[in-house]
């Protein structure tokens, strides 16, 4: 079985696709999916599920959400359900199963690796198995509690963190101009990175687009100014220089 988080939740066994269509109960799998081999309580569920304003019967409701959960995690071929009750709340065993997040970060930590001693190669084939495990937004529609918006948030950040990462790869095995129309794009979804700013600078300073690689540097000047106030970062500023002078040092080498 393989459980899967990174786009809309579903889970996936004998290459069948289930997907939750209760919204509170995708709540409640998510929020054991992502602790998984953990015992998360009753009243962290609780507010996963209504946050500061549960009903007065929540208890029984969760009760009947978990007898859900069972049901739909059901293998007729296994005699235990994943998940377990403890003294103190419900733990969901992982087993065998596969979580999709868990593969995502392992290959990230791989291509990260692989980068740091050099080989780059490797890295970027890691690195681009990493972003593979993502289909869509992470829990998107049902966050109200720590677990799901905190695993939210971690998750997003590693992404952009691991489209970083692969792309000072590329740049690494000279693939810059491969990279300019995707670095434009991030750069506009993420007007206030200034790592996918400095990417795209020196992938067009590579590309022989001198004055466009200075023109993004202006671009990020006043957007960092008008939204923050701020001048950009000094690497931002040194590469801005490094540009203007035509510094040698900027030029691909191949490894």
């Amino acid at each position: 079985m393989r459980y899967e988080l990174l786009g809309p939740f579903r889970v996936i066994d004998d290459d069948k696709e289930s997907f939750v269509s209760a919204r509170k109960l995708e709540t409640v799998l998510a929020s054991l999916v992502i602790r998984a081999d953990h015992v998360v309580t009753p009243d962290q569920l609780t507010t996963e599920l209504w946050g500061d304003d549960p009903p007065r019967r929540a208890a029984a409701a969760l009760h009947v959400y978990i007898s859900e959960s069972r049901k739909f995690l059901h293998r007729a071929y296994h005699s235990q359900s994943p998940i377990v009750t403890h003294l103190s709340g419900y733990l969901l065993r992982k087993g065998s199963d596969e979580i999709d997040f868990h593969t995502f970060l392992a290959l990230m930590n791989q291509g990260r690796a692989s980068a740091r001693s050099g080989h780059y190669e490797e890295a970027a084939s890691n690195l681009e198995l990493a972003l593979a495990q993502w289909h869509g937004e992470t829990v998107a529609d049902f966050r109200y509690g720590p677990i799901t918006e905190g695993f939210a948030t971690w998750m997003s950040e590693s992404r952009i963190d691991c489209i970083e990462l692969l792309a000072d790869t590329q740049l690494q095995l000279g693939r810059h101009r491969e990279l300019v129309g995707p670095l434009y794009s991030l750069t506009a979804e993420y007007p206030l990175r200034e790592t996918f700013y400095r990417q795209l600078m020196l992938a067009l300073y590579r590309s022989e687009r001198q004055a466009d690689a200075l023109e993004v540097y202006r671009r990020a000047r006043a957007t960092l100014q008008d939204a923050l106030g701020l001048e950009p970062c000094q690497t931002l500023r040194n590469l801005q220089r490094a540009i203007l002078t035509d510094d040698h040092m900027l030029e691909f080498t191949a490894i």
